[in-house]
């Protein structure tokens, strides 16, 4: 028995264009490279001996320095051994403490001559573990998906690639965030649906379904995130994004262009079942007329909207469940806590992008009803483009 089952050329030949389209992203400059430090090196170095004396301990919060010793392990000073302070501000999100035989991430400040006058212990390594993670993830991912594997592989890494190298760079050079994320959003679903179901009639069936579908969450998200007073310094670093020189974003079109991307995925994987489930309906009934067709996609798209919607509010209420737990344990009313901006903010994310799950049901059905019916002889056998 095969593990892969040899692709169509057509099929192949779309793989071919998204592997060189995806390398030509990974190389495609930002334009903030200038930002990165070039004096400085980053290396890893193992922790061989601390000093706790100067760190303060009140209550559960630590504050004060913590005196590190590191034996570097790579880099143009490989080997040699340096001390660095750990800075304790008293915050847990921040802080980190170091113990004899981890691994840190250091930054070393080099002067005009190369010698080092900084050492600076950034956080644990954690670079080697995720590449380990994600290293399984893929070679899972094709042993049980085989060539349907490598392609869903392939659309992961190039939704990656364009969120960091075109998405991130467009907004912070001040570009119009709901434009660009929808442009984004488009390509995404374009690149990741058609490799996977191929350049046929399913896939653009799913494909507009599934842009209809993020459209609709995008206008919805345009009225109600004004009407809910929320701007997006809701966001992490938001604030701080503004004081380090980028004052000029927009952070309320960008809080708006989260909400669709974050439901964008969910959207896609709803709109490719029901195209798929339409598909598989004509080529079992080739004789299927339009309305009949349109009903079956109605019934599959009831039947998976009611989970879906419930993926969207547990992902989201996942995120913030020490918020909800700091408000019962205060004895905060529910009054309160539904008004307070960071729930409001969670509650419009999950709503809205509940709003086009519910949408993309309908929209795939309909397109799928005009685009699928197509009888096709190919080979002696009927079958669906």
């Amino acid at each position: 028995m095969m593990l892969f089952k040899l692709p169509k050329s057509r099929d192949a030949i779309l793989v071919l264009f998204f592997l060189i389209f995806t390398t030509g992203v990974y190389f495609l400059p930002t334009g903030f490279e200038e930002c990165v430090k070039k004096e400085a090196v980053r290396c890893r170095g193992q922790v061989i001996a601390v000093d706790n004396s100067q760190i303060q301990q009140m209550g559960i919060v630590k504050s004060g320095d913590q005196t590190v010793t590191l034996k570097l392990l790579d880099g143009p000073f490989k080997a040699n051994t340096v001390k660095a302070s750990n800075a304790l501000m008293g915050r847990m999100d921040r802080d980190k403490i170091f113990s004899p035989g981890d691994t840190a991430l250091v930054v070393l400040s080099l002067n005009s001559k190369g010698k080092i006058i900084f050492v600076n212990p950034q956080d644990h390594y954690r670079l080697g573990l995720e590449v380990f993670l994600l290293g399984f993830f893929a070679l899972l991912l094709i042993a049980f998906g085989g060539w349907t594997g490598i392609k869903s592989l392939l659309s992961f890494f190039f939704a990656a690639l364009v969120l960091w190298k075109i998405l991130v760079p467009a907004l912070l050079k001040g570009w119009n965030p709901i434009a660009v994320s929808l442009l984004v959003t488009a390509l995404l679903c374009s690149a990741i649906i058609f490799l996977v179901a191929g350049l046929n009639r399913k896939g653009l069936t799913a494909f507009l379904g599934s842009f209809l579908g993020v459209l609709t969450s995008c206008i919805m998200a345009c009225v109600f995130t004004r009407a809910f007073h929320i701007h997006g310094a809701v966001m992490t670093f938001a604030q701080t994004l503004l004081y380090s020189g980028f004052g000029h974003l927009n952070l309320e079109e960008i809080f708006i262009a989260a909400v669709f991307i974050a439901s964008s995925g969910a959207v896609m994987d709803l709109s490719m079942d029901i195209a798929a489930s339409m598909n598989e309906v004509v080529l079992r009934n080739p004789d299927i007329g339009r309305k009949a067709l349109i009903r079956s996609g109605f019934n599959v798209g009831r039947a998976v909207v009611g989970t879906m919607t419930t993926t969207l509010l547990l992902a989201y209420s996942g995120g913030y469940i020490t918020l909800l737990m700091a408000f019962m344990a205060q004895g905060v009313p529910l009054v309160n806590t539904f008004n307070f901006i960071y729930v409001a903010a969670e509650m419009l994310n999950t709503v809205i992008g509940s709003f086009g799950l519910v949408t993309v049901a309908p929209f795939t059905a309909v397109v799928g009803g005009f685009l699928l019916p197509v009888k096709v002889v190919k080979d002696g056998k009927l079958s669906a483009l």
